[in-house]
């Protein structure tokens, strides 16, 4: 027999390529890998890159800053700005940036997972060609899991991200919360939440089962540690009675004799539960006491989508009316709270639909992609209003491709 290694059904072994072999051994170390040692194995792969500096860049809660995750071999430093920043660009459009300097080319790189984005791999190189931006692409999505994966067992990843106290409310509702954004080539979908920091009875969910895009928000009654207890029961209720595969009236049902049952007569979750077919653009929802949701085309608001509106959950409403429409290509929906329309200004009126029509078509205009969209209204919104949040606000906006 030569001296030639054999392997599987007696081909030989093919010589791993400096590329495949970095990956290979970032991947080969994960598996059992403590989360503390998340840094010094991203940076032992960022120096076989010939690379210098590396940074990984997390969003903080409130979407404002990429705050620098502390551990051996990342370089410190203060939390970046998302607006203005080569970084914050990155992570808003979902690809590489690349800032010339006078030591060389800092890449940043998003940490994409599922659509969702973790964060911003920042690193230094001398000079780029195409095989380096190949292989940071590559090995931002494995990092970018990395997180994703090792966040369940450390806190670490949740401290680097909170740059003000959180309530024990909060700490519930974000825990409840899937990704803040989704995007396949079907639909795209993003949430926010506010106050980030201080939430408590409102929340999103959402799963993509097949070719079936689900959706529902909330709004639970009151403020603080009750709230979130009614959340947490009524997107647990969601979960349970979506998992079965039945329809939306029975969900609505299922929610509100969880709610009614834990909590009695005289509380109540305001709720808007949605089903969208990814292949055919079919939309059905039902409304328990919501908003009406905004139908954008072209950028701009076209309509809001009027339906029969059912009691609120826990109220023991009769069998709710199913509303329907069918999207076209582009179309998105703009699902709300009304703590985003019913705060007061610094006269005394309300914020009021009108003025989030005219800040959505705005903003619509001026931003690329869902994300970016939910993130940059949130924010004007809040700040027209005062930057006042006397009350739970939600946005959760969905596209359908």
């Amino acid at each position: 027999m030569s001296g030639e290694q054999q392997s599987g059904a007696g081909r030989p072994d093919r010589p791993e390529g400096h590329d495949e072999r970095l990956l290979g051994t970032l991947l080969d170390q994960t598996h059992e890998l403590p989360p503390q040692l998340i840094a010094p194995l991203v940076a032992a792969a960022v120096r076989g890159l010939g690379g210098r500096d590396p940074a990984l860049l997390l969003q903080d809660y409130g979407q404002l800053v990429l705050a620098p995750l502390p551990g051996r071999g990342l370089a410190a430093g203060e939390p970046v700005p998302i607006d203005g920043s080569p970084a914050g660009a990155a992570f808003l459009r979902g690809v590489a940036v690349e800032e010339p300097r006078p030591d060389g080319v800092r890449m940043y790189l998003p940490l994409l997972d599922g659509g969702d984005e973790v964060g911003v791999l920042a690193l230094t190189l001398d000079a780029v060609d195409e095989g380096d931006r190949r292989l940071l692409r590559r090995l931002a999505a494995l990092v970018a899991d990395l997180l994703v994966t090792k966040s369940g067992y450390t806190d670490r990843i949740f401290q680097a991200r909170r740059l003000e106290p959180m309530s024990v409310a909060a700490e519930i509702q974000w825990s409840l919360l899937p990704p803040l954004s989704l995007s396949v080539p079907q639909v795209a979908v993003a949430g926010i939440l506010e106050p980030a920091y201080q939430v408590a009875g409102d929340s999103f969910d959402y799963a993509l089962n097949d070719g079936l895009l689900h959706v529902a928000t909330i709004d639970a009654m009151g403020h603080g540690l009750d709230a979130a207890t009614m959340a947490t029961v009524a997107i647990g209720a969601y979960r349970h009675a979506r998992r079965a595969d039945i329809g939306l009236a029975e969900i609505y049902a299922f929610m509100d004799r969880a709610v009614a049952e834990q909590f009695g007569p005289d509380h109540f979750v305001t709720a808007q539960m949605m089903r969208l077919d990814t292949a055919t653009g079919h939309l059905q929802w039902v409304n328990a006491g919501h908003p009406q949701p905004l139908l954008i085309r072209d950028h701009v608001v076209v309509e809001r989508l009027e339906s029969e509106t059912t009691l609120p959950v826990g109220f023991g409403g009769e069998e709710p009316v199913i509303s329907e429409r069918v999207l076209r290509h582009g179309d998105r929906v703009l699902c709300f709270t009304d703590g985003l329309v019913e705060e007061r200004e610094a006269g005394g009126e309300q914020f009021g639909e009108e003025q989030l029509i005219d800040w959505v078509n705005l903003v619509e205009r001026s931003q690329d992609g869902v994300r970016a969209v939910v993130r940059a209204l949130s924010h004007v919104l809040k700040e027209k209003r005062g930057g006042r949040t006397s009350d739970d606000a939600t946005l959760f906006l969905i596209e359908w491709r």
